[in-house]
């Protein structure tokens, strides 16, 4: 090989060598960064039942409720007209079977406000509108607390309460066969307050 090309191509050589050994040496590239991903919360079984969209109150004209309290507030008034027909039930609400009797309704409405209302925050309702103000569930269900309740309830009869509740569920459209993770979670809800209403 002649010299003339001989240094050209050691040159060449040496480059090649040079840039392999700084390529190695080089800090690998690094991983990009993972953009976060924020969970989106499970709806809250207020938001199941309607959530915060108004709609026209059927029973107050003019007026606007919360579709997730307006289906709460049917519950409600279709499980208190369950309850009035149920003999097991009925020896616990006496003074507003009474009054209902003698067309007074205002019992039964204060009735409804205060159970729409504690469903409204139990099921995850944030209008301060829908506060429940009402007695404990210790208090409510306790005769002595509370003159309205005909007796103390027992687990048999809070039971049979729960079983009045899911028929007006289903008279309000929404049952096991249709919905049952909502009607299991709406029930499981209800247990919540066992400790408190089961007195004897």
């Amino acid at each position: 090989m002649k010299k003339s090309m001989f240094i050209p191509m050691l040159l060449l050589a040496g480059s090649a060598l040079f840039y392999t050994a700084c390529k190695k040496d080089k800090d690998p590239e690094p991983e990009p960064t993972p953009t976060p991903v924020t969970p989106t919360p499970a709806p809250t079984l207020y938001e199941r039942v309607g959530g915060t969209t108004t709609v026209a109150d059927p029973k107050n004209s003019g007026t606007m409720i919360e579709k997730g309290r307006l289906t709460l507030r049917s519950v409600v008034d279709s499980a208190i007209y369950v309850i009035a027909g149920d003999p097991v039930m009925t020896p616990y609400f006496g003074t507003l079977l009474a009054e209902v009797g003698a067309n007074n309704t205002t019992g039964f409405a204060a009735l409804s406000k205060n159970f729409t209302d504690f469903l409204c925050v139990a099921t995850g309702a944030k209008n301060t509108a829908y506060a429940y103000m009402g007695k404990s569930m210790k208090a409510a269900h306790d005769p002595a607390t509370h003159s309205r309740m005909g007796m103390k309830a027992n687990a048999a009869d809070f039971d049979k309460f729960v079983g009045d509740i899911g028929t007006a569920l289903a008279k309000n459209g929404v049952t096991a066969a249709n919905n049952k993770a909502l009607v299991d979670d709406l029930v499981a809800l209800l247990y919540t307050t066992k400790a408190d209403v089961v007195q004897r």
